[in-house]
């Protein structure tokens, strides 16, 4: 389940529990997780965003086994924050610098692949109402995009590939365009729908802080 409700002590001693989780995550088994503690803290605490980015810089300079199951980690979970959270103009060259760098040092290698992926995910990302749902950070992982199900009136129910920067907006017009539909002076939307409510989802909600409520 997402996370809920938490309580928080000073912003130094978090600091000092996401360190702890970071040095968890090298070994972690299923990291997924506990990627979605350390983000769910930081839209909670947003003065240790670039805490996180500068940390996760420091643990993919020179790792000890580059393009290791514990160096991914690192790299999936910054990709995960890259989706998440924009970090002050400081510390998001210094984040290009690496990225850059990285590429250069290992090119065509695993974490030059996120080392791209991350890039473009910075050009995109506005900040999110939630934390990545655990499908998304699984997705994310694999630098891949999500498979989201829409119901629409008299048909079948339509899939449709969404990423972490994708709007309500953009879905339906792209459901608008597949049905035929685009000629007509009807307007169109999407529809939250719970067991107690049905709701519009708002033109530039992003689809994957909808599927993180429904998680």
């Amino acid at each position: 389940t997402a996370p809920g409700p938490r309580s928080y002590t000073t912003l130094r001693d978090e600091a000092v529990k996401l360190f702890n989780s970071l040095q968890q995550l090298e070994s972690e088994r299923d990291p997924v997780p506990l990627m979605q503690g350390v983000l769910q803290t930081c839209l909670d605490l947003p003065p240790l965003v670039d805490e996180i980015y500068c940390q996760l810089v420091k643990q993919t300079t020179e790792p000890p086994a580059p393009g290791g199951q514990g160096d991914l980690h690192y790299w999936q979970l910054l990709t995960c924050m890259s989706c998440t959270f924009l970090p002050s103009p400081p510390v998001l060259r210094f984040l290009r610098f690496h990225l850059d760098r990285t590429e250069s040092r290992f090119p065509a290698s695993e974490m030059a692949k996120y080392a791209c992926f991350i890039r473009e995910a910075l050009g995109k990302t506005k900040g999110r109402e939630c934390v990545p749902s655990l499908e998304e950070i699984l997705v994310l992982m694999q630098r891949q995009e999500m498979i989201c199900t829409v119901h629409c009136p008299g048909v079948p129910a339509c899939s449709v590939a969404i990423s972490s920067h994708t709007t309500a907006e953009e879905v339906a017009q792209e459901l608008v365009s597949r049905l035929g539909l685009s000629q007509s002076p009807n307007l169109f939307a999407l529809y939250e729908q719970s067991r107690r409510r049905e709701q519009p989802v708002g033109s530039a909600t992003l689809l994957a802080d909808v599927l993180t409520r429904f998680e």
